[in-house]
């Protein structure tokens, strides 16, 4: 454990921080917009570190002025938990939809469980990019 602190110590600060700072004070849960943060002054990077984050969702709030670090970013959530969503079974040409209840919350690619509104049945199906949950079977 002694070494791993000594070795986090050795590192130059620009390995631990991120590059880019806030604008505005950011809660967490909020999506990046390209106005809420701007490359750090005595940093490199610029335009590719500000592609990477714009669009990410916060996982814990970031003050005005202080640096974004990556680990405090996640994927942006799609679909909320309770949230009402459209459930689409695809196979083939076949396409059924039917309108749900999301009971997790997910972002695209995550896999969440959904209760069919009308059948009352429970199932699973990963969430897609414009947030439809897609269910498929083996």
């Amino acid at each position: 454990m002694r070494s791993v602190l000594l070795l986090l110590g050795l590192l130059p600060q620009w390995a631990l921080a991120g590059s880019v700072i806030a604008n505005r004070t950011l809660p967490a849960g909020t999506v990046i917009a390209a106005e809420d943060v701007s490359p750090a002054p005595e940093r490199p990077g610029g335009p590719a570190d500000l592609e990477r984050i714009v669009g990410q969702q916060l996982r814990a709030t970031v003050y005005r002025g202080r640096r974004i670090d990556p680990s405090a970013l996640t994927a942006p959530m799609l679909v909320g938990r309770n949230q009402i969503v459209t459930i689409a079974y695809e196979r083939a040409a076949l396409r059924i939809e039917a309108e749900g209840r999301a009971l997790s919350s997910g972002s695209v690619g995550q896999i969440v469980r959904v209760m069919n509104n009308s059948s009352r049945v429970t199932v699973s199906g990963r969430v897609a990019a414009d947030g439809t949950v897609i269910v498929q079977t083996d």
